[in-house]
């Protein structure tokens, strides 16, 4: 084959045509967890969630919401997958192979945002959310300059369908605990957990628990139909979280700059075609992960048995 630009133009527009229909084909879960938020520079400040909006009776002038003296900043990355051809190959007519590489390109880059986001639930008990604690933490404020008030979205219990009352005493607590959260002015946020998100170790738990009549112990399930499972490969451990995913504010953020797109250097003068007889081809993104209102979930380490 002549290697001109006609002929590489043909032979990327294939590339990109297997790119794209991997990257529509490719299964992604994140958004069930996570909201987009879109990015228009090279960060985005969301000190607004220092304040969880609730309506509230006008009575005289209107209550203004004042925000935190703090920021809480997400940095969008650079992100990319990479592949070079060689022109032997093109020369050769051997290119099958980088029409799989094409393909799979197409498909880490539609999973990139899955990748962001469950990475962030992997890691939501050491990394801080928007008020400097850890996402899972047993001590966030809630901000009131007349009171200091606290909640907790985080205890150790391992999930559990042994027993009816282990049960009760790990996925019960945390659905009871997140429907009693309340705002600042102790009004209930009417949280209500429809997730239940774990790791591959607790699959089977998680099923038994959202489609079993009955326990281990033969009582009755108290939980099924409630709590739909989501497993993530990001998780390791036998930690576990209770979700609250029906507000348009999620509890986890995929921060937007740059959607994935396929990209190439074709250019036969081009220095890398000059002294190594490489082109190139693959996709970039520009994107980040954050943490939304902590009061939409409740972690648990996994670490403890249940009573």
């Amino acid at each position: 084959m002549i290697v001109d630009r006609a002929a590489l133009e043909n032979i990327f527009v294939a590339l990109h045509t297997e790119y794209t229909n991997a990257f529509g084909a490719a299964p992604t879960s994140w958004a069930r967890v996570g909201m987009k938020i879109p990015s228009t520079g090279s960060l985005n400040d969301y000190k607004w969630l220092s304040k969880f909006p609730r309506m509230k009776k006008w009575a005289g002038e209107k209550t203004l919401k004042q925000l935190e003296g703090f920021r809480y900043v997400i940095e969008n990355d650079d992100f990319e997958a990479t592949v070079e051809v060689d022109r032997n190959d093109i020369e050769d007519d051997q290119l099958g192979i980088y029409s799989l590489q094409a393909r799979d390109a197409g498909f880490s880059a539609a999973q990139l945002p899955d990748e962001i986001v469950f990475a962030l639930v992997a890691s939501a008990f050491v990394t801080p959310c928007f008020d400097g604690k850890p996402f899972f933490a047993s001590d966030h404020p809630l901000f009131d300059e007349k009171r200091k008030l606290s909640f907790s979205n985080k205890f150790d219990l391992k999930l559990s369908a042994l027993s009816q009352a282990k049960s009760k005493a790990s996925l019960g607590e945390a659905a009871m605990r997140m429907r009693l959260f309340t705002d600042y002015e102790q009004r209930p946020l009417n949280v209500i957990p429809d997730t239940l998100l774990v790791g591959p170790a607790l699959l089977d738990v998680a099923n038994t628990l959202y489609v079993n009549d009955r326990l281990d112990d033969g009582k009755a399930n108290l939980y099924k139909g409630l709590y739909k499972p989501e497993v993530s490969p990001w998780i390791r451990d036998e930690s576990w979280s209770l979700l609250d995913t029906s507000k348009p504010i999620k509890p986890f953020i995929y921060q937007e700059r740059k959607a994935p797109a396929f990209v190439q250097q074709i250019d036969p003068t081009a220095e890398s075609v000059f002294m190594r007889k490489k082109f190139r081809f693959g996709a970039e993104a520009r994107a980040a992960g954050g943490y939304g209102f902590p009061q939409l979930a409740f972690g648990s380490t996994g670490t403890q048995d249940p009573a």
